[in-house]
């Protein structure tokens, strides 16, 4: 059926022939994108013509007009019908009759609709007090009645809005702002808002709204694609739900990805964030150009009456070599010739961070239109700029981003392609692999006074995770792509192989520190091997802490911090020459000792809960202290079951584990009897901690077998039903036989739950097996847990009998 064919349809049914034309359109395989939109927005205008003409018979003086996403023609499967009935005010009543013979139909479909009834100084007035009308009566367009009044409306508007922009426009920036703010940025949100996130479909829109203004007009290279494409991942959205919704989530990303004939959700994922990342730069630059054209009419009165006429130039300060700043950018300087300076783009970034000022459109792409390819390997000053650029902290960002706006940082990184825009299905990333290795710089920029080679640092920083964008474990691909920027950046062979070594290890010391006992010398061996010198120590240190902060909240702590800094202690010691202490020399601290010696003379736990605020040994306190939670130290005389029985008694009473350490306590001379310490950091649910005296007496009763701690949860668990939520990866159990010479490691990894480590406990107890000692973390929503495991006469594990606990424990965890 062609679109003459649907439109006659409609026209001849009356609204029932409307809405089979409707669902005709929206399910043809053959029309999608821009011109289904167009089509069903004619056919809506055609269907409602009729409307009009049926109920406005004899009526004159008024109009129905489309507003909003309506008046643009662009109408998804489920967008509501914003409609203005414009009326001259001489006949109020026949006026009111029209609209229920206009609404009532649409209503009765169960189309969505924004109405209202208005003269034309009634809606010029309303624009006037209310920003959101304005900017949807700019889109205002003509469907039925009074052509001359929709004219004189349009006319009237465009004008109030020309002449009120100098007041209108920031307060439509500081409207945007609070949105984004809100909603966040639509390029890095793992599901996000089309419409209302930053770079969203509203934003864009704003920008249509500046350029009417005539004050200000958006880069136009690229933006109508990149909102085509969002309106097409919408459409696709509305057609795979059913529902007018603008949320992008997980679960129906595979489908929508689908409706669009792309490979899957991260392609999907991609082409959004590349849309948004197109409007985001674009209204950055036009809201500064905004912002720059009303100061200079802020200011020019005042300078012609003091010069007394005339338009003065505008200053120029130099920056660096071809480089200058003028009205608040950085702009190339007159004698600039960027296709004779290959080193320009990096010098001109290089100032412009420095100096905290955004690089000037118009030099961007002047340097991306002339430039001459820099030769390989690079010049020392093109090396020296990009560590310069890397350094400067905060404004790195803006600066990298408008570089990449134009297509130069893949020039200058071919590599970079594969991770730009790439999104991280991990809720502990904040940003797309791109944006994250920017943020690391930028974290690392903090450091460089920490360690001997921050231009090593800051250019690790920057290829960290460039292996992302490649099959396989990423920090092995990147080590080989490392090598090769490294040397087409210009570092010599020890430089480009210190590099190369921080890409692979990258997560080393926050693996090892959180997942590994610490006490074991074949940990620590094991990680100065890897990382050969001090050094590159120093370099890891720096880089572990500048990517976990880049990572997000849940990445980096104060205690992740301490534990990170006892390893780097430890290995410095092994590369200085000197031999890790074996674990049963280990001395307790004056408090571990106290309540080990307690616990072997009452035969029973002893229980210490401390608030701990104070930064780890050996570092620095920074601003207000960071709160770590509750440090709960428990020492019990060493007999089976220990693990489960503390873990469950804390799930029972509803507190979080967020670190725990479980170790044998070598005790002083004299002292006969074997305890188990466990130095946890927990926090609670909600509500206050339980009392130290009770936490003992429920430990006593699951110790000694009278507190059913498995009914107890299963009882609160199903009074508790399930509530429906993304869906989580399996567990996953593997053995590592080579991290310890004394236990066979079992590593768990896991979404975090509620009686989670009561679990594994139990299961690990089921299987015979001791806990020599346990290791557990939890970053955000994902639970990493280490054991060292024993059989009971206390040796390591046989393989098979590791191998078969481990798919034991997997089993259990997956029922």
């Amino acid at each position: 059926m062609t679109g003459t064919d649907v439109q006659k349809e409609a026209e001849d049914s009356g609204p029932s022939g409307y809405a089979a034309a409707r669902l005709r359109l929206l399910t043809e395989e053959a029309r999608s994108g821009p011109p289904r939109r167009a089509a069903l927005a004619e056919l809506t205008d055609d269907w409602l013509t009729g409307l009009f003409a049926a109920g406005a018979e004899g009526l004159r003086g008024a109009s129905l007009v489309a507003v909003g996403g309506y008046g643009r023609g662009e109408l998804s499967p489920r967008s509501d019908l914003d409609l203005l009935l414009l009326h001259d005010g001489s006949d109020p009543k026949a006026v009111a009759a029209l609209a229920d013979r206009l609404w009532y139909p649409v209503w009765d479909l169960g189309l969505d609709l924004d109405h209202s009834v208005r003269t034309p100084a009634e809606a010029r007035k309303t624009a006037g007090e209310d920003l959101k009308v304005q900017l949807g009566l700019l889109d205002a367009r003509h469907i039925a009645g009074d052509l001359g009044l929709t004219a004189g409306l349009r006319t009237a508007v465009l004008a109030d809005w020309r002449n009120q922009a100098p007041k209108r426009l920031p307060e439509l920036q500081e409207l945007c702002a609070e949105r984004a703010e809100r909603q966040g940025e639509l390029q890095y949100l793992l599901e996000p808002d089309l419409k209302e996130a930053r770079g969203g479909l509203r934003d864009a829109t704003a920008l249509r709204a500046v350029a009417a203004s005539w004050l200000a007009d958006a880069p136009r290279e690229g933006l109508a694609d990149a909102r085509r494409r969002l309106l097409d991942v919408r459409d696709a959205l509305h057609l795979a739900t059913g529902r007018a919704t603008d949320r992008l989530a997980l679960q129906e990303q595979d489908q929508v990805a689908a409706e669009l004939g792309l490979l899957d959700a991260d392609t999907l994922l991609r082409q959004v964030y590349e849309a948004a990342r197109v409007v985001s730069y674009a209204s950055d630059v036009t809201w500064r150009e905004v912002g720059r054209v009303l100061r200079s009419r802020a200011v020019r009165p005042r300078l012609r009456a003091m010069l007394g006429g005339g338009k003065p130039a505008p200053e120029r300060s130099p920056l660096a070599e071809g480089v200058v700043e003028q009205d608040g950018e950085v702009v190339l300087a007159r004698a600039a010739r960027p296709e004779r300076d290959p080193v320009l783009p990096l010098r001109a970034a290089a100032a412009a961070a420095q100096a905290g000022l955004p690089l000037s459109l118009h030099a961007v792409r002047r340097m991306a239109a002339t430039v001459r390819p820099l030769p390989a390997p690079w010049p020392a000053e093109a090396r020296e700029q990009l560590v310069t650029l890397l350094g400067s902290g905060r404004p790195t960002v803006e600066v990298w981003e408008a570089l990449e706006a134009e297509g130069l940082i893949t020039r200058l990184l071919p590599d970079w392609e594969r991770v730009r825009c790439r999104p991280q299905r991990n809720a502990v990333h904040l940003w797309t692999v791109d944006r994250h290795l920017i943020e690391t710089a930028v974290r690392a920029s903090e450091f460089t006074r920490r360690v001997s080679r921050p231009d090593l640092l800051l250019v690790a920083a920057l290829l960290h995770d460039i292996g992302k964008g490649w099959p396989g474990d990423h920090s092995v691909a990147g080590e080989i792509i490392a090598k090769d920027v490294a040397a087409r950046i210009g570092f010599d062979r020890h430089d480009v192989t210190v590099i190369a070594t921080l890409v692979r290890h990258h997560l080393l010391l926050i693996e090892t520190a959180t997942r590994r006992d610490l006490e074991d010398p074949a940990t620590v061996r094991s990680v100065a091997e890897a990382v050969g010198s001090p050094g590159t120590l120093e370099l890891l240190h720096a880089l572990t802490e500048a990517d976990a902060l880049a990572t997000g909240p849940a990445a980096w702590s104060s205690w992740r911090g301490s534990l990170v800094a006892d390893l780097v202690k430890r290995v410095s010691a092994v590369l200085a020459g000197d031999a890790p202490d074996d674990p049963e020399d280990a001395a307790p601290t004056a408090e571990q000792e106290r309540l080990a010696i307690e616990a072997v003379a009452t035969g029973s736990p002893v229980l210490a809960l401390r608030a701990q605020t104070e930064p780890p040994a050996g570092q620095e306190p920074s601003g207000d202290p960071e709160p770590l939670g509750v440090e709960l130290l428990i020492a019990v005389p060493d007999q089976p079951g220990v693990l489960p029985a503390v873990a469950g008694v804390l799930a029972m009473h509803r507190l979080t584990v967020r670190t725990a350490e479980l170790r044998s306590l070598t005790l002083p001379d004299g002292v006969d009897g074997s305890v188990l310490l466990l130095d946890w950091r927990v926090a609670a649910e909600y509500g206050s901690l339980p009392q130290a005296a009770r936490l003992r007496a429920d430990l006593v009763r699951a110790l000694d077998g009278s507190l059913d701690i498995a009914g107890r949860l299963a009882e609160r668990d199903a009074a508790y039903p399930r509530r429906r939520g993304v869906v989580a990866p399996p567990p996953r159990v593997s053995v590592h036989p080579a991290a310890s010479r004394l236990a066979t490691v079992i590593e768990v990894r896991s979404q975090d739950a509620p009686g989670l480590l009561f679990r594994i406990g139990r299961a690990l107890e089921d299987a015979s097996v001791r806990v020599r000692s346990a290791h557990v973390s939890t970053l955000g929503a994902n639970a990493v847990d280490a054991f060292y495991v024993t059989g009971p006469e206390g040796a390591p594990l046989p393989g098979d009998e590791a191998a078969a606990v481990a798919r034991k424990l997997e089993e259990t965890l997956r029922g």
